[in-house]
């Protein structure tokens, strides 16, 4: 059990939330681990707190400041000096069970040396502040699959967390062709997903909280904010993942439209969606949606106005 994992948390402006990630991590029963801290443009005092919790650490902390340029752009930062075997990005509002890295260090150490290569990460569920599941549960205790499998053949919902490989993660960072803005994790997590494996566990391993009010990375309420990030999401799901259409036709025919949609908040023209679509069926698929797609973005538009 030698292997060494890291803990990557981007923050902006959470000094409130991150002594709940601190506790979380004081109590984990496996000690081998790093917890890397990406700062992007606090101004809330994170870097004090961060500094008191190295003092009195007893695990590793690296903490770096950049300016405001986006979660996504934290985590390619983090995943570039993390010196983990594999890696966990663990929110900076969120926490986990005292045995979770324990348990993700098992069950990697449980596969084969010579199978490793083939997969990309463990995953596992999240439960709510309650100890109440979010989502639905994988259709065996322990079962090795494709990444995509759980969304398409399980029909698997809800938020799921888990460690990745730190060297997939390097070679396979977040898009930052734009900043600021909220990029979905899984347009990296799908891609490996299509690639390689995965060890799926029904273990309940993350809290997950929602916290009103917080100043947050991710997206809100607004749809047209974060649009560039919720198109790529979807392009990558018509264009990438058509093998699984079958399995859930509507899925794909939903984010055909949503595709239409958040590109026509970013400022791309239907030339330039057709262009960035490199399959045929994804030109097709879109083209059979974007009446919906145009249809809710004007309702999106409608409703900004009215606010």
């Amino acid at each position: 059990m030698s292997l060494r994992l890291s803990v990557l948390t981007a923050t902006f402006n959470r000094a409130s939330t991150l002594p709940r990630v601190w506790e979380s991590l004081r109590a984990q029963t496996w000690r081998e681990f790093e917890w890397i801290v990406i700062d992007d443009g606090s101004t809330d005092g994170t870097r004090a707190l961060i500094q008191e919790y190295s003092a009195k650490a007893s695990f590793p902390i690296y903490y770096e400041r950049q300016e405001n340029r986006g979660k996504h752009v934290a985590i390619n930062r983090a995943a570039a000096v993390a010196r983990g075997d594999l890696a966990a990005i663990l929110d900076s509002d969120d926490a986990c069970v005292p045995k979770a890295l324990e348990r993700f260090a098992f069950h990697w150490s449980t596969i084969p040396e010579e199978r490793r290569s083939l997969f990309y990460a463990i995953v596992c569920h999240c439960a709510d502040p309650e100890g109440r599941r979010i989502g639905g549960s994988f259709p065996w205790e322990i079962v090795e699959a494709r990444g995509l499998d759980a969304r398409y053949l399980w029909k698997v919902r809800g938020e799921k967390w888990g460690v990745v490989r730190t060297d997939l993660l390097r070679a396979h960072p977040f898009p930052t062709e734009r900043e600021r803005t909220y990029l979905p994790e899984s347009v990296v997590w799908d891609r490996l997903g299509q690639r390689y494996l995965a060890r799926f566990i029904n273990e309940d391993l993350r809290i997950y909280h929602l916290t009103p009010g917080a100043s947050s990375l991710a997206s809100s309420g607004d749809p047209a904010r974060h649009a560039w990030g919720s198109m790529l999401q979807h392009r990558l799901v018509i264009d990438e993942q058509l093998e699984y259409f079958r399995r859930a036709p509507f899925f794909f025919l939903k984010s055909a439209a949503h595709y239409v949609r958040f590109a026509r908040h970013a400022g791309v023209s239907a030339r330039e969606q057709r262009r960035a679509l490199t399959h045929r069926g994804a030109k097709a698929l879109r083209l059979a949606a974007a009446p919906l797609g145009w249809a809710a973005w004007a309702i999106d538009r409608a409703r900004r106005r009215g606010q």
